[in-house]
């Protein structure tokens, strides 16, 4: 199973204000465009697959500045239509030409949703569901009304939802049932969970979440802003540090920062003995605390060996992430005689930004000899050096 993302991005977002200022997806709050919140997300999601983005054709620039810095190598772009359901229907026969086989369907307005949301639907996919809705139980007192602005009824409210994004489905299903949605020129369709029950599909309920809001007038625009701006009076930045060393021993490679490199040396580890991810690691728990990567992962527990380093680094976020944290910056410093970094760097940055879920320009990667002194000099090891900042939910104490 490979779950793909299509974001759909192409509306003109009219009722948030003043047209000059550009569709609320390439609008700023807490100083991001709406879009990079919301694909920062994604991105940093460990069991996503390839991800479409669908933006309106007038759109082009907008959306390359929306995203500078963001890791965008697997992202592809296609054109949306109309209305929403022709887009979201350009964006599924995108998808269909990648690996893809389940789907995640999300609105770029809704920048606030979390990977608890998006793992509680992969979870329905593993269990053998084609269709999932995430959606909020209903708790205000519904009234139905008719022209005369008078109350007509109360309308029970159990068993109704508020739905949301991503819907989510198996991709041959939902394309088909789009497909002919469009041959019979139906367009009425007030979201993809609507289409799927149309063409016959059963769609199960996931718990959302009361914070994904969908960004629709100018007001959910002025309290997004307040607050992802809300600790700026007294921030809690944080910085930690993380060293690690590994022996070198004949070989065919290194692994740094995920990348492969051919060398006549290999490190000696439990796992993939990434030096490089491990010191960053404990640099991310440092920040907040939660011990160091023995702790996490003992290289006594067998299920570890030769295990990728990007495991380790993606559970150190998540633990940032559910302390309240905001990765700001990652910064390595290798320290070896060979192999050589320079040539490898730009992959490594995107690694590392990938994993973390944070913008190209916030990820360093620096390499350094020790001038043939001690045991690097002698080419018996590779030492890095990891500093990780970290910012938290601030307090007014």
């Amino acid at each position: 199973m490979t779950i793909g993302i299509v974001i759909v991005a192409a509306g003109r977002g009219e009722r948030v204000g003043s047209p000059d200022e550009g569709p609320k997806q390439y609008r700023p709050i807490g100083g991001r465009p709406v879009i990079a919140h919301t694909l920062g997300t994604f991105l940093s999601w460990q069991r996503r697959g390839p991800i479409v983005v669908v933006i309106h054709p007038d759109d082009e620039e907008l959306y390359a500045a929306a995203t500078a810095g963001l890791a965008m190598s697997d992202i592809t772009l296609a054109f949306g239509g109309d209305t929403r359901q022709r887009s979201v229907y350009e964006g599924l026969k995108a998808l269909s030409a990648t690996e893809a086989t389940h789907v995640m369907i999300h609105d770029a307005a809704r920048p606030f949703v979390d990977h608890a949301m998006l793992d509680r639907i992969a979870e329905a996919f593993d269990n053998g569901v084609d269709a999932v809705l995430p959606a909020v139980a209903v708790t205000d007192t519904l009234k139905r009304s008719g022209n005369d602005g008078l109350v007509h009824e109360t309308v029970p409210r159990s068993g109704l939802y508020a739905a949301q994004t991503p819907q989510s489905f198996l991709l041959s299903e939902i394309r088909s049932a789009h497909e002919k949605a469009a041959a019979l020129r139906r367009d009425d369709f007030t979201d993809d969970a609507a289409i799927a029950e149309w063409s016959g599909l059963s769609v199960s309920i996931v718990e959302g979440s009361v914070d994904n809001i969908k960004l629709t007038v100018k007001r959910d625009m002025t309290m997004a802003d307040e607050r992802l701006s809300a600790n700026a009076l007294l921030p809690d930045v944080r910085t930690g540090n993380g060293y690690d060393v590994h022996q070198l021993v004949p070989g065919d490679g290194v692994t740094l920062c995920g990348v492969f490199i051919p060398h006549d040396q290999k490190l000696s580890g439990h796992s993939d003995a990434d030096v490089a991810l491990h010191a960053l690691t404990d640099a991310l728990l440092a920040t907040c605390g939660a011990g160091d990567i023995g702790d996490h992962f003992p290289p006594s527990d067998m299920q570890w060996k030769g295990a990728p380093s990007k495991i380790f680094l993606d559970h150190a976020a998540k633990i940032v992430r559910e302390k309240g944290g905001t990765i700001m910056n990652a910064d390595v410093s290798l320290i070896a005689e060979a192999p050589k970094v320079g040539p490898h760097r730009d992959k490594m940055r995107e690694n590392m930004a990938a994993i973390l879920g944070i913008s190209l320009d916030r990820c360093s990667v620096k390499a350094t000899t020790n001038e043939k002194i001690g045991f690097v000099g002698r080419r018996e090891g590779i030492a890095a050096i990891a500093t990780a900042t970290v910012v938290y939910r601030g307090s007014q104490a």
